[in-house]
C-alpha cells in the first residue's frame, strides 16, 4: 500500500526497530533507499510490534492520515527530483526541511552547516552558524521562504546595523543567506519570480575591505616593546607571522620541523590546500629573529621532523578541535595586542594585520608585485592587486609632502 519505486529509488513506510523508545514503542518512518543506502524520515507516530502487524486497522484515522501525508510528501519530492534528473539524499533533505516536514530558512541553513561540517570546512561552518544565529535574532526560529522579500532583507540589514555589526559582517551573512535561497530555487522550493534578488530588487552591500596594515615606524615600536611575559609572547607570535610571509595563525601554530628546509620555512596554506592551484609551497626565509622566537616560545628540535615548532598544537585529526585551539590562541593574542597598542600608541592591530603589514611594507619598499603575490600564496596577480588596493595613511602623508616639496623647488 505504501510503496513506491522508480529509477533505482524506493520509498516505503516501515517500523524502525533499530531503537525502542522508553514507552516500549518503535517510531514509524518513511524509508528511502538509493544505491543500497537508506535514509529515514519521521512521521510522528509510534507503534508496538503487535500494532504494526495489524497496521493500519488498529490506528485512529488521524494517526493514519499523518503517516499517509508524510509518505506522499516524501514520494512527491522524490518523484520531482527524479524527473528533474538530480536526485540525491542531500537534495531531498533540503526540500523536506525539519522533522515536521516544513522547509524553513532555518532548516536549510542547518542542512548547509551539516554539509560543511562533514566536509571539514571549519571557517565556512562557523560563518554559516553565525549567520543563522543572527537571522534568528532578527526573525525567530521559523523563517519561511515566502518571508524573504527585498523589504524583509532591507529591514534585516537595518537591524544588524543597529546592533553594531560591520558592513563586511553583514555582507558575509547576506551572501550566506543568498546561497541557500539560490539552492531553494534550484530545488524548486521557490518560484524564480519570488526571488528577492536581481535587477530592481535587493542588492547585498559590499564589504568595506578595511586595511589593517601597520607602518614600518609602528612595527619598530612593536619590536622594541617590553612588558609582561604574556604580552611579549603575543608580540613575538605576531612578529613571527609578519616575518614568515604573513602566515596565518592556523598554519603558523601547526608548523613542524619538517617544514624547515635549509634556511627557509616551506608550507602550504590550509586555506587553499583543497584546490590544485593552492597546493604549491610558500617559501619564507627562517630569519635569526624568527629562530629566537621559536627558541623562546617553541619546542626544541629533537630530531623528529613531526615535532611542532610551537608548543600550542597537539596531535589531533579532528579539524574542529584544531580550529578550537587556534581560535583560543588568537583570542588570547588579540587581547594582549590591544594592551600593547594602548601602551605604545600604535594603532589598534590584531593577529590578522600581520599579513596585511607584510604585504603593504613590501609594496611601500618597492617590491615587485609578482614577488608579493608569490610570497602571499595568491593564485593570481589580480588577487594581490585587490588585496593591496588603496593607499595607506602613511603613503597619503608622503604624497602630500611631495606636493609641498615640489612647490618649494619651483620657487
Amino acid at each position: 500500500m505504501y510503496k513506491y519505486s522508480k529509477n533505482g529509488v524506493s520509498v516505503f513506510v516501515v517500523l524502525d526497530r533499530r531503537r525502542v523508545k522508553k514507552s516500549g514503542l518503535y517510531p514509524v518512518k518513511v524509508e528511502v533507499v538509493f544505491h543500497r543506502k537508506q535514509k529515514y524520515y519521521r512521521t510522528g507516530q509510534d507503534l508496538s510490534e503487535t500494532e504494526w502487524k495489524r497496521f493500519p486497522r488498529t490506528l485512529s484515522p488521524g494517526a493514519v492520515a499523518d503517516i499517509e501525508d508524510r509518505f506522499y510528501q516524501v514520494r512527491t519530492e522524490v518523484e520531482t527530483l527524479i524527473r528533474n534528473g538530480n536526485f540525491s539524499f542531500q537534495a531531498l533533505d533540503r526540500i523536506l526541511g525539519d522533522a515536521t516536514g516544513r522547509t524553513t530558512v532555518n532548516a536549510l541553513l542547518e542542512n548547509m552547516m551539516n554539509s560543511l561540517k562533514s566536509e571539514g570546512r571549519v571557517n565556512s561552518f562557523y560563518r554559516c552558524r553565525s549567520a543563522l544565529k543572527s537571522l534568528e535574532k532578527f526573525a525567530g526560529g521559523d523563517i519561511q521562504l515566502a518571508d524573504i522579500s527585498p523589504q524583509w532583507l532591507k529591514e534585516c540589514e537595518k537591524f544588524w546595523k543597529k546592533e553594531g555589526k560591520s558592513q563586511t559582517t553583514i555582507s558575509i551573512y547576506m551572501k550566506t543567506l543568498k546561497s541557500v535561497i539560490n539552492q531553494a530555487l534550484r530545488d524548486g522550493l521557490m518560484k524564480r519570480q519570488a526571488s528577492p534578488y536581481g535587477r530592481g530588487r535587493y542588492v547585498i552591500p559590499s564589504g568595506t575591505g578595511r586595511k589593517l596594515a601597520l607602518s614600518k615606524y609602528d612595527i619598530r615600536k612593536i619590536i622594541a616593546y617590553r612588558g609582561k611575559p604574556r604580552l611579549e609572547e603575543a608580540r613575538d607570535l605576531w612578529l613571527f607571522s609578519y616575518l614568515c610571509n604573513g602566515i596565518n595563525f592556523r598554519d603558523m601554530l601547526y608548523l613542524k620541523y619538517k617544514n624547515v628546509v635549509g634556511d627557509e620555512i616551506w608550507f602550504i596554506r590550509t586555506k587553499t590546500s583543497r584546490s590544485t592551484a593552492g597546493s604549491k609551497y610558500i617559501k619564507a626565509i627562517f630569519t635569526p629573529e624568527m629562530r629566537q622566537i621559536v627558541e623562546k616560545w617553541g619546542n626544541r628540535n629533537d630530531g623528529n621532523p613531526e615535532t611542532y615548532l610551537f608548543r600550542y598544537a597537539g596531535v589531533c585529526d579532528d579539524v574542529f578541535a584544531t580550529a578550537n585551539v587556534v581560535r583560543k590562541v588568537i583570542a588570547r593574542c588579540n587581547r594582549a595586542l590591544a594592551k600593547i597598542s594602548a601602551e605604545t600608541g600604535v594603532p589598534r592591530f590584531t593577529t590578522y594585520s600581520a599579513r596585511h603589514s607584510f604585504a603593504t611594507v613590501l609594496k611601500w619598499s618597492g617590491a615587485d608585485l609578482s614577488f608579493i603575490s608569490e610570497s602571499l600564496g595568491h593564485s593570481s596577480l589580480a588577487m594581490t592587486e585587490n588585496y593591496l588596493a588603496g593607499a595607506g595613511h602613511d603613503e597619503r602623508v608622503r604624497s602630500s609632502k611631495m606636493l609641498t616639496e615640489l612647490g618649494k623647488n619651483r620657487m
